[in-house]
């Protein structure tokens, strides 16, 4: 029995041959139709469809200088916090016609610029979510390709971040209303652009409220992270804890249990992100919200929009999204526990 023959996949040439034109004439008529005139365009565009003829990625590179490829470069992508972005991102990536690339630069800036430096020829832009990279090498980035920043804002960059500001009263706000005076912030990565806002804001809100805050740290932006900072937490003493992020947050929250320590009895646990699962929690954790798929979506947009500029050589001032940030409150956070009662001399 004779073996199955693979079928022939239609070529440029094969297009060029039937339509009776050059095979540039082709080229030009499917990735640059301005260049042709309508008539001869619309016949090769039809001869190909009627062929079944795909241009490859790379035939249509070499025809537009661009690849419909954009890359989302990350500092982990096992952090449950950028599902949402990764997702919203795809979709966007999609609905533009591009295919989404994802590198994970393990919380190492070294790391990130060299994927950078691996991906540019192969991509029209990136998007550098949680970026570690200095400013400057940001910048110098910039220079060279379309770059959109999420969860980062460098000036001149096109961004798109949470409201940190914002958020990060709203929670200091809360948490003096439940009669807490002292509290603890533990820090994650100092290469972290959105810890280092966090605790900004919150030091601010805290002086203005008069909450005694103090950092400790930096710990690792994880479970494991958050169990040693919950233990030097509960060195401290203070009634209530802000997490640098909500696997810190949960990682403080079993230790506390693991010690005995009532939550929110006699400490309350704030996070930061409402990561899937911050509601799973015993108890369920007190976190900031931000729109993470929606975020990831805007950036996509503004990156393609980049991508656009550039081929015209047309460039509008660049984009600085700033997204609102909302507190949900859950099991995890409650009134300060009441001081101790003063003893008297002779009482028993």
């Amino acid at each position: 029995m004779p073996s199955a023959r693979r079928p022939h996949a239609v070529t440029i040439t094969d297009v060029a041959r039937e339509a009776g034109v050059a095979v540039s004439t082709v080229s030009r008529a499917l990735t640059n139709p301005d260049r042709v005139n309508v008539v001869t365009r619309e016949h090769v565009q039809q001869v190909a469809a009627r062929l079944g003829y795909r241009a490859s990625p790379a035939a249509r590179a070499l025809g537009t200088g661009r690849t419909a490829t954009l890359a989302l470069v990350l500092p982990d992508i096992t952090n449950p916090y950028f599902a949402g972005l990764i997702r919203g991102a795809e979709r966007q990536a999609e609905a533009t016609g591009h295919i989404l690339v994802i590198g994970d630069s393990e919380e190492n800036a070294r790391a990130e610029a060299r994927m950078v430096e691996r991906l540019a020829p192969g991509v029209d832009g990136f998007l550098l979510g949680s970026s570690r990279l200095t400013d400057a090498r940001i910048l110098q980035f910039d220079a060279a390709m379309p770059v959109v920043l999420v969860n980062r804002r460098v000036p001149a960059v096109t961004s798109v971040s949470p409201d940190q500001q914002g958020g990060t009263r709203q929670i200091v706000e809360h948490l003096v209303a439940l009669g807490h005076r002292r509290a603890i912030f533990l820090a994650g990565p100092p290469e972290s652009w959105l810890g280092r806002q966090r605790w900004a804001g919150i030091s601010s809100a805290a002086k203005k409220h008069g909450l005694k805050v103090k950092r400790l740290g930096p710990y690792h932006p994880s479970v494991e992270g958050g169990l040693l900072a919950g233990e030097a937490a509960l060195a401290d003493g203070a009634t209530a804890v802000i997490a640098h992020n909500d696997l810190m947050a949960i990682g403080a929250l079993k230790r506390m249990k693991a010690r005995g320590v009532s939550v929110p009895g006699d400490v309350s646990i704030v996070g930061f992100d409402d990561i899937f699962g911050a509601d799973f929690c015993d108890p369920p954790l007190t976190t900031l919200s931000d729109r993470t798929e929606q975020a990831g979506r805007s950036a996509v947009d503004l990156l393609v929009a980049l991508v656009r500029e550039q081929a015209r050589l047309e460039h509008d001032a660049p984009a600085d999204i700033v997204a609102p940030t909302q507190l949900v409150v859950r099991g995890s956070t409650g009134p300060a526990p009441a001081p101790p009662l003063p003893t008297t001399p002779g009482s028993s």
